[in-house]
Order: C-alpha cells, then structure tokens, then sequence
C-alpha cells in the first residue's frame, strides 16, 4: 500500500510551489489595486455607474448591477444576469474601481454575443466543482481495494481532478478576453483618460495573472497525484 506516502513524500513540494505562486499574486494584485485605487478618475464616475453605462452603451438592458460585500469579489453571473460590484468598487470613483467594474461588463458583453468559451466555462463548473470534491475520497477508497477495481477507482480519482484543472484551463481566455473587451470600451466611451487606461490595464492584468496562478497550482497538484497514483503500483 502507499501507506502514508500520500502526506508525506518529496512530490508535495510540488503543492507548495503552488500554493506560494498562489499567494504571491494574491499579494500582487491586492497592491497593485490599492496602488491605482488611490487615484480618482477625473470624470469621478463610480463603478456602479460606469457599469451601467457600459450596458447602456453596449445595447445590453437585461442585465442587473448590484452591490455586495466583500473586497475584489466582483463577479457577472451569466445564469441570473446579475453584476455584482463589491464595496471597494461600487462606490468608488477611483480608476482602479473603474478598471473592475469595466472587467465584469466584459462578461456581459461575452454573454451577450454568445462567447463560446464562456459558455464551455458555465457547462464545466458543476463538474469541476463534483469532480473536485470526489477526486481525494475515490483515490482514497481505491487505495484501499485490491486489484483493477481499486485501479479504475483511482483512475476514476485522477480523471475527477483533471476536470477541475480543464476549468481553469478554460477560464483563462474568458478572463483575458473580458480585460481586452474592458479595455477597448474605456478607450472608446471617455470614461477614462487616455492617461487612466493603461493604469486600468496594469489593475486588470494582475488580476488576469491570478487565474494564471490558479491554473498553476492545480496542474502541479494533478502532476503530483499522477505521479503518486498514476501507474496504480500499490506498494505491499
């Protein structure tokens, strides 16, 4: 059996790295919105506002703009077409808030053209989600079943984990696309300055090199378990 070699062998260095690569652009990307979002945007439009004028401008007026607690937990939520802005952006004025809210219309302009890997993104979560929650019990379980059985659970284990790593996979053109669509619509719609975009496009893509990180430390954490469990050669 791998006994206890699950916790404790030379592979979990891998999950570390992760988990530091993790924390490092955390870190990133909670300064580099602090940093911009000390600086007022000189049209001192909110991001509640700007976010409705975006749908506004894009044709879009179906989608709702909500506030929620919590800071940097912006999200659009294509099921219920419901844009949450946290309180760090809401009511903001500053560019970095501005920079945000302008992000999660871009999700809204995806779903409102019909973005497909927007779409692929939506039709993956409840698996991802699934499959991430089974994958440690299934490997668990086939450790302790003798033969192809226990082999095909841990099999089974592994193809669970994969799916959360195809998530982030996939969120990654989903996320850099709605920064460019962001972008493009604070360079053309005078929100901005032409000297406030580029501070909005440093805020966007450290907040796009999170979800890089993300996807970082789930892959090392999917080559671990392969190569722990990958060849399904249990030690006796």
């Amino acid at each position: 059996m791998y006994g206890y070699g699950l916790f404790f062998d030379s592979t979990f260095i891998l999950v570390i790295i992760g988990m530091v690569i993790s924390m490092a652009a955390s870190a990133y990307v909670k300064s580099t919105f602090n940093k911009y979002d000390k600086i007022l945007s000189k049209n001192q439009v909110t991001g509640t506002r700007a976010a409705q004028f975006i749908l506004e401008k894009q044709g879009i007026h179906d989608v709702g703009v909500q506030g929620i607690s919590g800071n940097l937990t912006d999200n659009y939520n294509s099921r219920t077409k419901i844009l949450s802005l946290s309180q760090s952006t809401a009511q903001s004025t500053s560019v970095a808030a501005i920079g945000v809210a302008a992000h999660e219309c871009g999700h809204a302009v995806q779903d409102a053209v019909g973005y497909s890997p927007l779409k692929l993104r939506a039709a993956i979560v409840p698996v991802a989600n699934i499959g991430s929650s089974l994958a440690m019990p299934l490997i668990l379980i086939g450790l302790l079943i003798s033969g192809d059985s226990g082999s095909m659970i841990i099999n089974l284990g592994l193809l669970a984990f994969s799916m959360a790593f195809l998530f982030q996979l996939v969120t990654l053109p989903v996320e850099f696309n709605a920064s460019r669509r962001a972008l493009t619509i604070l360079s053309e719609g005078g929100l901005l300055t032409k000297e406030e975009v580029p501070m909005a496009r440093r805020v966007l893509f450290a907040a796009a090199l999170t979800y890089v990180a993300a996807a970082i430390a789930t892959l090392l954490q999917l080559v671990r378990l392969i190569i722990l469990f990958g060849n399904n050669n249990r030690r006796q």
